[in-house]
């Protein structure tokens, strides 16, 4: 009788968890998954034109980029990827470096007047998506 009690407030424990988790572990796997995370500027390096910006800069630059509203995913489809890379337009990229834990991420982030388009490397991965960030689309 005692064990049938047990397995049952067991059981009764574990559907709860699974029906609604903490906050924590729903932040720690939804962060696994992001299209745009949030760089922290200890971890990073921004380069423009082959030149690193200087500390004040950068930590504007990616204050702006953290806080910038996603607009949409752009999908590259296999063979095009050199042609998010190096777009046919004369601007010039910067390009962020970003290490979380093990993983490494890079930035290509490229201005036009209305947006900003984002190319995110990551293993041997590669997605696109847009940004509204006005003082990136200013400061580009």
């Amino acid at each position: 009788m005692t064990w049938t009690f047990v397995l049952i407030t067991i059981a009764g424990i574990i559907v709860k968890f699974l029906t609604s988790p903490p906050s924590a572990l729903v932040g720690w796997f939804l962060n696994k998954f992001e299209l745009h995370p949030k760089i922290d500027v200890s971890n990073s390096t921004v380069l423009f034109d082959g030149e690193y910006l200087d500390e004040d800069e950068k930590s504007r630059f990616i204050d702006s980029f953290n806080k910038a509203q996603f607009l949409n995913k752009n999908h590259i489809f296999p063979g095009k990827e050199e042609l998010f890379l190096h777009p046919e337009t004369n601007i010039t990229p910067y390009i962020v470096h970003f290490k979380k834990k093990n993983k490494e991420m890079t930035f290509h982030v490229f201005n036009y007047e209305n947006h900003v388009d984002v190319v995110k490397q990551w293993k041997k991965k590669m997605a696109s998506y847009t940004l509204d960030s006005e003082y990136l689309q200013r400061k580009l």
